[in-house]
């Protein structure tokens, strides 16, 4: 068989294969109402009160972060399993996996929040597995007033045993989020429902959890 015979072979298989759609751009924005609703599995139980690890995770703005210095101070931190990008498909199945949908309406929550947390004097990151060459895409993208830290060898996820699913072969964070003060974790989110509203409870619930000066 000639290499032109096996091109138009490989070809001719190619084209009467299946392809998931590319999602539309503003579906990336959007929450699906008929999502499933994730529940309390127990896998955060142990976090409150802990002391934050001394692990360093690179972040999208080019700088090393030491997690227990940023403890120091009120922090949060939201972590979600994977941003998509416009033009990618949503694989299947992804959706049917409670608390896998709504990583990019969060990320516009919290930046559209982000005035207010810092009026909380709180300081806002965000976390994923995914690394900061790929997280860095939907800074740029979102125009992201806060940087996201990249977990990409699990450093910090094992060493608080923070839960998390596999997909497609690939391990990822559940949705969760800490608040970090005083060096501990003084507060986690978990499972966070509806994503696109989390920043509002968080705000809330900031403002009635107040630190003296």
């Amino acid at each position: 068989m000639t290499r032109r015979s096996l091109f138009a072979l490989a070809t001719a298989g190619l084209a009467g294969q299946q392809k998931d759609p590319p999602v539309k751009k503003n579906d990336l924005y959007n929450i699906p109402a008929d999502l499933p609703v994730p529940v309390d599995d127990g896998a955060c139980q142990h976090l409150v009160g802990m002391q934050v690890p001394a692990i360093t995770l690179m972040s999208t703005a080019n700088q090393r972060v030491n997690m227990a210095e940023a403890a120091r101070q009120r922090t949060v931190v939201y972590g979600y399993p994977r941003t998509g990008k416009p033009g990618a498909a949503i694989p299947k199945g992804w959706d049917a996996i409670p608390g896998a949908r709504g990583c990019t309406p969060e990320t516009c929550s919290f930046r559209d929040h982000y005035k207010q947390l810092r009026e909380l004097k709180t300081q806002v990151f965000g976390l994923s597995t995914q690394t900061p060459e790929y997280q860095q895409e939907v800074v740029e993208r979102l125009h992201l007033p806060f940087a996201i830290l990249s977990d990409a060898d699990f450093s910090f996820t094992n060493a608080l045993r923070l839960p998390t699913f596999e997909f497609e072969g690939v391990r990822l964070l559940k949705r969760l989020t800490l608040i970090l003060s005083n060096g501990k974790i003084e507060k986690v989110f978990y499972p966070v429902f509806p994503p696109d509203k989390h920043a509002e409870e968080v705000v809330a619930w900031l403002a009635g959890h107040a630190q003296a000066n």
